[in-house]
């Protein structure tokens, strides 16, 4: 990525000026049409829209739109960018509906944007208190849109709805105590007329939970525990009273099958994160996929993929939902590359596990068995004088998005293949501090390991190409109907991968960390794509 430095460096310095903030005018309110359920369930069907945090209801994060492809990608330049006032890195995955552009800020804040100029119509800004307790940086991953209506997860532990064309609120419901640990980071999803919302605080001694609020009012619909009280018979592979304080929070946005009206949600690691002891037992339903009836928030199914984790590998990644011709019938799946480091495919009717197989370095694990639980390697667990594991605490893969692809049937992810030392204490739970149990340390530089983009075969778990990254990358992906792969890395670089054959096409220095994942959008009939990096969201299109 070297050869064009100075060339790129050119390109940005010439292209258009940055949009600057400005104050909202009168009369500068943005016009789009009222986003319907209706546009939602068929948001595939319009690809000039961004219109939810994963593009479409199943998180594929694909895209129809071909104006820009894998025989032109080099002619993308720089349209225009937008500079957020925070400091802070950018996670956010802006929408896009009918030429307006929505973008979270950190810490918990989202602006209105001209998305062909990123002039502002708007801005919110969310009033945090002084003494809030987050682990990961004050991070916003997006928003979600009904009708007129963007609705926000604020650090604090709440749910905003605001007013899409003034930036007013609507209403502002508390989720939980922000603190005793709790807060909210991802986009909320809509389903029908409710906004699905999980929460954050898993290093706090939490006890997780996914919820369902009516769009209108922000009355709770149900709440879904993700650790099951002492009435359940689940509760028991949890020692003691340890599941009140378990953690398996639900801090990423989940995907939702209209068919079968299943919402599908990951939930992250126990706690303590690295000493089981004081929690012994497989610690249901931490580190799993879980399947919940849409009407009522009960659990359908779910599928722990790491049972009795004690290394950290949160199984909050982004599940993605495919139909796909498996032993000559077609099945319903859900395709998972976990921070485990094993890729899994499901099928998403009944949990059912079809496909697991490391698509990252790991020893930890044997394999896995018919049922897809993890055969053990033997002293492989944290102690207090260290154990060397791979993957790393960072996961063969983490939060950011994975892509899947319907015209090549091949899923994309950015891999790890890292190791760290992991080590235990003994600790007590204090409410509103953290509650690890221990700790981590990398006995080798980030950039002595490898890291790639990889193109996994869901059928057989097979790697079909990779495209290696230095160091370890955190963005997410996008795939598109122009057989591309967008992704970045932490560098600072934006790049275009062919989907088939994952060749290199375009790249261009951003100057930044790309901690988020692209998007693309139309206005006008030209195509964007827009990604954050750093705290800067930079637009791009084709020369005119």
């Amino acid at each position: 990525m070297q050869r064009l430095l100075i060339a790129i460096a050119v390109t940005v310095c010439t292209a258009p000026a940055f949009a600057q903030p400005s104050e909202s005018q009168p009369g500068a309110a943005p016009s789009f049409t009222p986003v319907t359920w209706e546009r939602l369930l068929n948001a595939a069907d319009e690809p000039e829209n961004w219109l939810m945090y994963s593009g479409t209801l199943d998180s594929q994060r694909f895209s129809r739109l071909d104006q820009v492809h894998n025989r032109n990608v080099s002619e993308l330049e720089l349209k225009w960018a937008y500079q957020i006032p925070q400091l802070d890195r950018s996670e956010a995955v802006p929408l896009v509906v009918d030429g307006v552009m929505f973008i979270t800020e950190a810490p918990s804040n989202v602006v209105a944007v001209d998305a062909a100029t990123g002039r502002q119509f708007w801005r919110y800004n969310h009033p945090l208190p002084d003494d809030l307790r987050i682990c990961c940086g004050r991070n916003n991953r997006g928003v979600a849109v009904l009708g007129e209506t963007l609705y926000m997860s604020t650090l604090d532990a709440r749910l905003v709805a605001i007013d899409a064309r003034s930036g007013n609120v609507v209403w502002n419901t508390a989720v939980a105590d922000y603190r005793s640990g709790y807060s909210k980071t991802a986009a909320p999803l809509v389903v029908k007329d409710k906004i699905v919302t999980g929460i954050a605080g898993g290093e706090y001694g939490i006890k997780g939970f996914i919820d369902s609020y009516d769009a209108s009012t922000g009355e709770l619909d149900w709440r879904a525990d993700t650790i099951p009280g002492p009435d359940h018979p689940d509760n028991q592979t949890w020692a003691g009273d340890s599941w009140r304080t378990g953690g398996s929070a639900s801090w990423i946005t989940g995907a939702y099958d209209p068919d079968l009206d299943l919402v599908y949600w990951g939930t992250g690691n126990p706690g303590p994160d690295w000493n089981g002891d004081v929690r012994m037992g497989d610690n249901l339903y931490s580190d799993s996929a879980m399947a919940l009836n849409m009407e009522t928030g009960g659990l359908e199914w779910y599928f722990q993929f790491t049972p009795h984790d004690e290394h950290d590998w949160d199984a909050i990644q982004v599940p993605i939902l495919a139909d796909l011709t498996m032993g000559g019938e077609q099945r319903k799946v859900m395709m998972w590359a976990n921070r485990n480091a094993f890729y899994y495919t499901l099928d998403r009717v009944n949990g059912e596990f079809l496909v697991g197989k490391p698509f990252a370095k790991q020893t930890w694990a044997e394999g896995l068995d018919s049922n897809g639980r993890p055969i053990r390697v033997p002293d492989t667990f944290p102690t207090p004088e260290g154990t060397l594991v791979s993957p790393p605490v960072v996961g063969g893969t983490n939060w950011f998005s994975p892509a899947y692809s319907p015209r090549t049937e091949l899923f994309y992810v950015q891999a790890y293949d890292g190791e760290d030392v992991f080590y235990k204490r003994d600790e007590e739970y204090v409410e509103g501090d953290q509650f690890t149990g221990g700790g981590f340390q990398a006995p080798l530089p980030i950039e002595k390991y490898q890291s790639a983009v990889r193109a996994i075969d869901p059928k057989t778990g097979d790697i079909r190409w990779e495209y290696q990254i230095q160091p370890r990358s955190t963005a997410g992906m996008l795939a598109t109907a122009g057989d591309l792969v967008f992704s970045g890395s932490v560098d600072g670089y934006f790049f275009a991968l062919d989907a088939v054959s994952g060749e290199e096409l375009w790249h261009i220095n951003v100057g930044r960390l790309v901690h988020s994942a692209p998007m693309t959008y139309a206005v006008d009939g030209k195509q964007y794509v827009t990604i954050a990096a750093g705290n800067v969201v930079y637009t791009f299109g084709l020369r005119d």
